[in-house]
């Protein structure tokens, strides 16, 4: 399983539309409103990177009024 978060930037004033497409996808595991450079933050899990690939390519970047994304890919320290 991978966990990334994935960091939005919307077109001013269409934040609760992208909020709204966005938060009933299966992958989106939550989803907030942020203040800052970034106006949505996703929690996104997927099986593989070709998963994630696949919801940049036919989810994220479907989605109107979104105008840049950066994903983190989550990694887990070990002591």
């Amino acid at each position: 399983m991978i966990e990334a978060f994935i960091m939005v930037v919307v077109r001013p004033g269409k934040e609760e539309e992208v909020y709204n497409a966005l938060k009933e996808v299966p992958q989106v595991k939550e989803i907030y409103r942020v203040y800052g450079e970034y106006d949505v933050v996703l929690r996104v899990e997927v099986g593989s990177i070709k998963e994630l690939d696949d919801f940049h390519d036919h989810v994220l970047r479907k989605v109107k009024n979104v105008e840049m994304t950066e994903t983190l890919i989550a990694s887990s320290y070990r002591g």
